[in-house]
């Protein structure tokens, strides 16, 4: 008898902020990388982020272990995470990691906030 897996009910709350947005300047060459951290009063270590590519031009996303590791995954297709412009994402990280971008061309905006939901 097959058993369907089903997700639990938190993983259906709506979006909830955590922290501040920051925003990423992506260019031809990746700015530093960046951390998006949670707000010490919220007690939790959550590690989603809604992630926006406002922007009209694909942007690779390096997200790394430190500001330098999040520049060398940007810089490479294999390692980065494609964010078609216009995307609106909701994405699991550690809760400590560096974020940074590499726009294909020209610049690019894109938001980081931290949270819990979709």
């Amino acid at each position: 008898m097959r058993q369907e897996k089903t997700m639990g009910s938190q993983s259906n709350i709506p979006f909830h902020p955590l922290g501040n947005t920051i925003t990423i300047a992506a260019a031809g060459t990746p700015p530093t990388g960046q951390q998006a951290p949670i707000n010490p009063a919220t007690s939790t270590s959550a590690g989603q982020y809604r992630i926006i590519n406002s922007s009209s031009v694909l942007v690779f996303l390096g997200v790394g272990a430190s500001a330098a590791d999040a520049v060398t995954r940007a810089n490479t297709v294999a390692t980065s995470i494609p964010l078609l412009p216009g995307t609106d994402e909701v994405l699991r990280f550690g809760a400590d990691v560096y974020f940074t971008g590499k726009a294909q061309s020209g610049t690019a905006t894109v938001y980081i906030t931290p949270g819990q939901g979709l």
